[in-house]
């Protein structure tokens, strides 16, 4: 899988206008350490924010730039940072940067820590500065071997440069930062599920209220941002409000940059960072080339596994989450998967469901329950054993599933590519559904409340 940030034609100063977190990738893909970052400008938005804005002045600026989380559920960043406690008296505070990327199909994190471990370090010092908190952990997905040793050694590059650690470039703030890698649990990308899991607890999702920024890690007031937010941060500062909201593309609602790929059958897989508001089709032709010779495409998801499925003829929305909401799901964390004309879609939610049915945590009973019932049905299904009434039954738990129907969002992502899935490809779902014989007809199962 290709990690190209922009095209032979962008020069390093054109890119680094309009490729705020990429155009200091390096052609073999090696990661940037202190000395070549700091050639690069690297921390220069840092020792901006310390020495001419005040912390309120980075927490507004940041929200006046319409900056939003890019782990998928795109909650504006700065009103975040707003609900953390004004109240100096409570000066134990931490961030966390949720560094679980184990969304299928997604793995734009992985490139920016592994490449640019040092941009994510100062994304989060002048995060750490602006929430004033003194302890930051980045929790990592636990598979991130090659993530994990790019980061340590480059939290030792700054704290030897005196960018980490007591009275950082002689302003008297203290921040110490840890990478934490997890255990490897899909519901830990749950910003509460994953403080319970740095506390030592079981990854189970907290009730809100209160909210992590008022009783978060150990208590403590906590605000969790993405990988990708946070590495926002550095060029916001320095470049601007204006600046930042200038990249994106005319019709956009969302500002800035996404990083977004494309995989499956394409001709070029591959992870770019393009504007908001850039066509599918552009980011399916024109980067990804389009289907390999002899495959068409069927089908779509725009962000990850857990949206729903798309036609080709939605390919002209808009990648921002008003585009792709037009057209019916949302867009998640960006990277798209293209299906091809040869895949079974009962084959294929089988196995998405079986992945969420197994990652569920199991605290409520729609989710522990109703997941592992679709994957039986499904298998019928699959086999060509499925029963009169059970599409019936997988669109009635594609409700019962569905957004504030659970404790979490993971049983609502779950199901939402299985109702778009037979919402579009109902045939091959009944067709593998037994005919009715004499004497063959039982009793359909149909879920209601009280069985969901």
């Amino acid at each position: 899988m290709k990690l190209t940030s922009f095209g032979p034609a962008n020069t390093i100063a054109r890119a680094a206008e309009t490729h705020p977190l990429t155009w200091r990738l390096r052609d073999d893909g090696e990661p940037i350490w202190l000395d070549e970052y700091q050639a690069k400008d690297g921390y220069a938005a840092a020792r901006k924010a310390f020495a001419d804005m005040s912390q309120d002045d980075i927490v507004q600026t940041v929200k006046d730039s319409g900056l939003k989380g890019r782990g998928g559920a795109g909650f504006p960043t700065g009103v975040k940072w707003g609900l953390m406690p004004k109240d100096e008296s409570m000066n134990i505070r931490y961030l966390l940067c949720n560094a679980d990327e184990m969304e299928p199909n997604t793995w734009k994190d992985r490139m920016l820590m592994e490449q640019q471990p040092h941009l994510l370090i100062e994304g989060m010092l002048i995060s750490a500065r602006a929430l004033k908190a003194y302890r930051g952990y980045i929790f990592l997905r636990g598979e991130y071997t090659t993530a994990a040793k790019h980061l340590n050694r480059a939290v030792q590059e700054a704290k030897a440069a005196g960018l980490l650690g007591k009275n950082i470039l002689g302003s008297g703030f203290d921040f110490e930062l840890f990478v934490h890698t997890g255990a490897g649990r899909y519901i830990c990308g749950e910003e509460t599920a994953l403080i319970n899991s740095l506390e030592g607890r079981r990854a189970n999702p907290r009730s809100k209220p209160p909210f992590p920024a008022a009783v978060g890690v150990w208590g403590k007031p906590t605000c969790v941002n993405n990988v990708e937010t946070l590495c926002n941060v550095p060029a916001i500062v320095g470049n601007g409000i204006d600046w930042y909201k200038s990249l994106a593309r005319e019709g956009s609602e969302d500002h800035g940059t996404k990083l977004m790929g494309f995989s499956g059958k394409v001709k070029n897989p591959g992870l770019w960072e393009l504007p908001f508001g850039i066509t599918a089709r552009e980011l399916f032709e024109d980067y990804a080339g389009g289907m390999r010779d002899g495959f068409t495409l069927k089908c779509w998801q725009p962000g990850g596994a857990g949206t729903g499925f798309l036609l080709p003829e939605h390919l002209d929305a808009q990648m921002y989450a008003g585009g792709i909401g037009k057209v019916g799901t949302r867009m998640g964390t960006g990277l798209a998967m293209a299906v091809d004309d040869s895949v079974n879609m009962v084959s294929l939610l089988r196995n998405m469901e079986e992945f969420f049915a197994r990652e569920s945590c199991g605290f409520c009973t729609p989710c522990r329950d109703g997941l592992p019932w679709s994957v039986k049905l499904l298998r019928a299904i699959e086999t060509g054993n499925g029963q009169p009434g059970d599409i019936e039954t997988l669109l009635g738990l594609v409700g019962f599933l569905g957004p504030g129907k659970t404790f979490c969002a993971h049983a609502p992502g779950a199901v939402e590519p299985l109702g778009s899935a037979i919402k579009y490809f109902r045939a091959e779902f009944e067709a593998g559904i037994k005919p009715v014989t004499p004497g063959s007809l039982t009793q359909v199962a149909t879920p209601t409340m009280a069985g969901a």
